[in-house]
């Protein structure tokens, strides 16, 4: 990590979705290594209550090889110490308004507090329920995009994309902002309510149909 990102992050209380993904969890430990300093790190996972998130976390994260180093260097009682003083466990799915965060106190301080949002949330399944796929890829950055906005004093939000996100182009590809409903042809548009409207039409067609979990699981697979 670049010194000036360490500095930047001294201080700073830090949003991050998907904690439990390759790339979260590299950034956590970096984080926690490298700039103790930071204020809070709320970690988001997908889980029923607190008690499983913050279990998830542990199993998923903080006992993992990754964190050898650090651990070698502080030692078990003060990386604990420095996760119980630092970390702030959070049940939640981006693919809901406010990220499905449903302790109203916990959201409010949430919003009062954070000042980066790091979104590393996706799914990256090929054959993904296509309802799936679209509630998290595609809504669920726009979920963040629409809480950073309630943020008291947000300064950065960095949304970590795929590498599929390229499509098929090749060589050096930069980034560049799109409108909504741009592709990356350029030539056609999409209207993601109008897919979102699609997927709920077609639950509700195949439930009416009686079809069975498994049976909605591959119909919506096949949508996609």
């Amino acid at each position: 990590m670049e010194p000036s990102c360490v500095q930047f992050l001294e201080n700073k209380t830090v949003l991050v979705t998907g904690a439990s993904g390759f790339l979260a969890k590299v950034f956590v430990e970096r984080v926690l290594r490298l700039q103790p300093k930071v204020r809070r790190l709320y970690l988001l996972v997908r889980a029923s209550d607190n008690k499983a998130a913050k279990q998830r976390l542990h199993n998923e994260i903080f006992e993992k090889d990754l964190f050898r180093v650090l651990r070698k260097n502080v030692g078990d009682e003060r990386l604990n110490a420095l996760i119980s003083e630092k970390v702030v466990p959070i049940p939640g799915d981006i693919s809901l308004n406010n990220m499905g965060v449903s302790d109203s106190n916990l959201l409010q301080d949430m919003m009062q507090e954070i000042d980066i949002i790091v979104n590393s949330a996706a799914t990256t399944r090929f054959d993904e329920r296509y309802d799936v796929a679209l509630g998290i890829n595609t809504f669920g950055p726009l979920n963040i995009l629409n809480f950073a906005k309630k943020c008291v004093k947000p300064q950065l939000l960095l949304h970590v994309s795929t590498a599929y996100v390229c499509g098929e182009r090749s060589g050096l590809i930069l980034e560049k902002p799109f409108a909504m409903g741009e592709t990356l042809n350029g030539k056609n548009k999409v209207d993601i309510d109008a897919e979102m409207l699609l997927v709920e039409q077609k639950l509700k067609q195949l439930k009416k149909l009686d079809y069975s979990e498994e049976e909605t699981k591959q119909a919506m697979k096949d949508l996609g």
